[in-house]
């Protein structure tokens, strides 16, 4: 189970995101959720992104949500970490 660290831009895509779609969040939820079990569960879809965003991994969180994250390792405990770098629709992460 990995530890999943929001950042700010995070943060605040996720409430203005979420801010009128209670439903959604739910389903955001259920896949951050998913993501600390497993990152690559075939439910989300998760893959390498290229371009500009190489380096970077994205899943899908329902039908027009995407959730662009990295890997890293925790210089302080030595595991590895997701960090939850941006949410929302395809064309406003990508």
């Amino acid at each position: 189970m990995k530890k999943l660290v929001l950042t700010p831009k995070f943060k605040r895509a996720y409430r203005k995101f979420t801010k009128h779609e209670p439903v959604l969040r739910k389903h955001i939820d259920a896949a951050l959720k998913q993501m600390e079990a497993d990152a690559f569960a075939p439910k989300l879809g998760a893959h390498k992104l290229s371009g500009v965003l190489t380096g970077l991994w994205a899943c899908s969180c329902g039908y027009d949500c995407r959730i662009v994250f990295a890997f890293e390792v925790d210089p302080h405990t030595k595991e590895e970490v997701i960090i939850l770098l941006d949410i929302g629709t395809h064309d406003e992460v990508y």
